[in-house]
């Protein structure tokens, strides 16, 4: 799984790099047809967003989560994505 990392009016530090391949780690374990995701996360005013695409095998999720830190947007987002990625995976099952 290949991420990509940018960042609008924010510097991405080696330690929100890592947060966040942690995060998309733990979705991969959930399902493993993951192709590449874009991650961008940007600062608005006092809105840390945190949005990203995720290109499975057929198919594509896209989520965004904003709060007023970032790491907590990207936790909202992981969990948005989790989401979808099982509701996907349950279809694919189903046939």
């Amino acid at each position: 799984m290949q991420i990509n990392l940018t960042g609008h009016h924010v510097d991405v530090t080696d330690s929100l790099r890592d947060y966040v391949n942690g995060k998309f780690e733990k979705l991969e374990r959930h399902f493993d047809q993951i192709n590449n995701v874009h991650v961008v996360l940007t600062v608005e005013k006092m809105n840390q967003i945190a949005e990203s695409t995720v290109h499975l095998s057929g198919t594509e999720v896209h989520a965004k989560a904003e709060n007023g830190d970032m790491y907590a947007s990207i936790d909202a987002l992981t969990d948005k994505l989790d989401r979808q990625i099982l509701k996907h995976k349950g279809k694919i099952n189903k046939h």
